[in-house]
């Protein structure tokens, strides 16, 4: 992995993702959630017809915003992203035993509900590769400081490439604009890190980042489970 951080040190965000194809053909990945960080990343892979596979999780409760971001970069990139759905089984159960909101009941609760409609899809969709390209940003959260660019993912046993990790809201706002990037209006009213309707809630002046996600829990808690450090 050492020689893929030299790597991505000196090449561009296009050039590097272009190696990674060509080092290990048809099993380079994308997971997006049509955020503005992973709008660049999408523009960056569409635009120059990188051969990455393109994913998002539905999980069902996502904003009609995001849908719409969603169709739109479709339809910009002639693209056809790929979409993986919880279990209906695991979700079933989960909501018939209790209840559509009973993510805000208990902690215990949100997470099973992350792990369904998120965590046990996105393991059926990394199955079988061996790069992880995300949007993830150190600004995002505390937690996230200490990441770097090129890392081994141990929970999901996969590297993961965070290609924006320290860019800034700015560069990417601008990034955003000047190469006219589909993305989500909810940016635009407060919104920073965009999940599950229920869940997320634009950010006052002055909050934390994640202050917008799960926004009835304790801050150390607001992960969902995708992104694990060890």
């Amino acid at each position: 992995m050492s020689n893929l951080t030299h790597q991505s040190d000196r090449l561009n965000i296009r050039d590097f993702i272009k190696l990674l194809t060509e080092q290990f053909p048809g099993k380079v990945t994308f997971s997006t959630s049509f955020s503005y960080e992973d709008q660049v990343i999408a523009h960056e892979i569409l635009s120059n017809q990188l051969p990455v596979n393109i994913f998002t999780l539905d999980t069902g409760r996502l904003f009609a915003e995001t849908y719409s971001v969603w169709n739109n970069t479709n339809e910009k990139y002639h693209a056809n992203i790929t979409a993986y759905y919880p279990d209906y089984r695991l979700l079933e159960e989960f909501v018939t035993d209790k209840g559509p909101n009973a993510f805000y009941e208990s902690l215990e609760n949100r997470k099973q509900c992350c792990y369904i409609r998120k965590v046990e899809p996105l393991k059926r969709a990394l199955a079988g590769n061996a790069i992880w390209i995300t949007g993830l940003r150190a600004e995002h959260s505390p937690d996230r400081q200490d990441l770097s660019i090129i890392e081994w993912d141990e929970t999901n046993q996969i590297i993961k490439y965070n290609p924006i990790l320290h860019w800034t809201t700015e560069q990417v706002k601008k990034y955003i604009d000047d190469n006219n990037v589909p993305y989500n209006i909810l940016h635009d009213r407060g919104f920073v890190s965009i999940g599950c309707a229920p869940c997320t809630r634009a950010i006052r002046p002055g909050e934390d980042f994640r202050a917008g996600r799960w926004w009835w829990e304790d801050a150390s808690k607001k992960e969902c489970g995708l992104h694990i450090h060890k």
